[in-house]
């Protein structure tokens, strides 16, 4: 009889995006094929705390992974080999071990989504799913992305980007230079989350200050993007490590001034419509352009990227990359696999199967000459 395949699934997190991740897992734990794999649920607390989840049923649908709920305490062990060790509650003696064989770290947003999570997993000699530390970090900061995809020639909007140190030394300066180089609407964002949190649209100068100031509640670098007009908001699925391939392409009708956070998990009010309502033109651009962007920043398993779509047919914007994105029973990346052929527990068996297959991959690596 073949032995199941020992899968940790981790969830909730210390960002911002904790509650995402934690309706991300239960959707996941509902669609894993047991037969095949044997799941233990990770939970970390907002305070970081890893929480083994016996119960997981109910401690996810409580929607957040609380420090005082009284279950096994998770850690890797110190000699970084494979495995789990768990102790009981919060004191510290061992009472039994898990070797895991791979990871689905299903984190969003800082310390999980952005490198963080990825090199402790690496230094563990885990596989994991997703992308590694490089394609992590360089995609959660929006700044450094837009830089990537800027040398590759990949079509996106004008943008700034700076400090909290520089904001607050020289305001005036930075308000001048945001006005000197872009126009209303503007978007502001922090550079490092995802999910839409501490983004704002502005129109005019006194709701851009205010927005600037919001977005530093929950990161040090902001991103000040020109916005666009006119667009469809788009979405495109790449699965694959060496050779990815592209979905179909979906479309995003928020029904409010942008698809901000509340739209996306708070209201349930936006429409998905698959495929998205853009010529054909545009369709294969984005394709190739999704291809072209996993690649640029070193991504790998999965990633949804999006753009912009202008209604006049032709011209396509690329906004951001996620090697995250969210798998809760709204989210666009499993619905355009779905649409693409692929079903959600198939879906998951692929990410897993790339994962396994990227780590042997690079355990054949020489270690020394």
């Amino acid at each position: 009889m073949t032995r199941k395949i020992r899968l940790g699934i981790l969830f909730g997190g210390r960002s911002c995006e904790h509650e995402v991740s934690v309706r991300s897992a239960h959707s996941m734990l509902a669609a894993v094929d047991t037969s095949k794999y044997d799941v233990s649920m990770i939970g970390i607390s907002k305070s970081g705390e890893w929480l083994l989840a016996e119960n997981a049923r109910t401690l996810l649908e409580s929607g957040s992974v609380g420090s005082d709920v009284n279950l096994p305490q998770v850690a890797l062990d110190h000699q970084g080999a494979a495995s789990f060790t768990l102790t009981t509650g919060k004191s510290s003696t061992h009472n039994s071990a898990t070797r895991l064989d791979v990871v689905f770290p299903l984190l969003h947003g800082p310390y999980g989504e952005d490198g963080t999570m990825q090199g402790l997993l690496e230094l563990a000699s885990i596989a994991y799913v997703g992308s590694g530390v490089l394609g992590s970090a360089a995609s959660m900061d929006k700044d450094i992305a837009k830089k990537i995809f800027a040398a590759q020639g990949i079509p996106q909007s004008d943008y700034l980007s700076f400090k909290r140190n520089q904001w607050q030394k020289n305001t005036s300066d930075m308000l001048a230079a945001i006005k000197k180089s872009l126009n209303y609407p503007l978007f502001v964002k922090p550079a490092n989350l995802g999910s839409s949190v501490g983004i704002s649209k502005t129109n005019d100068d006194e709701s851009l200050q205010r927005a600037i100031d919001f977005a530093f509640e929950f990161d040090l670098k902001v991103v000040v993007e020109q916005g666009f007009e006119d667009c469809h908001e788009v979405e495109c699925a790449v699965l694959g490590n060496d050779e990815p391939m592209a979905s179909v392409v979906g479309e995003i009708i928020p029904n409010a001034d942008f698809y901000d956070y509340d739209t996306k998990y708070v209201n349930d009010n936006s429409e998905l419509v698959i495929p998205a309502s853009i010529s054909e033109r545009q369709i294969k651009q984005i394709q190739t352009l999704s291809l072209t962007a996993f690649k640029a920043v070193d991504a790998a398993g999965l990633a949804r990227v999006d753009f912009f779509a202008h209604k006049n047919g032709e011209d396509v914007y690329l906004n951001e990359i996620n090697t995250m994105p969210g798998f809760t029973p709204i989210s666009m990346y499993p619905k355009l696999w779905q649409a693409s052929g692929i079903e959600y527990g198939e879906l998951i068996n692929r990410l897993i199967e790339l994962a396994i297959q990227r780590h042997t991959d690079r355990a054949g690596l020489k270690t020394s000459i």
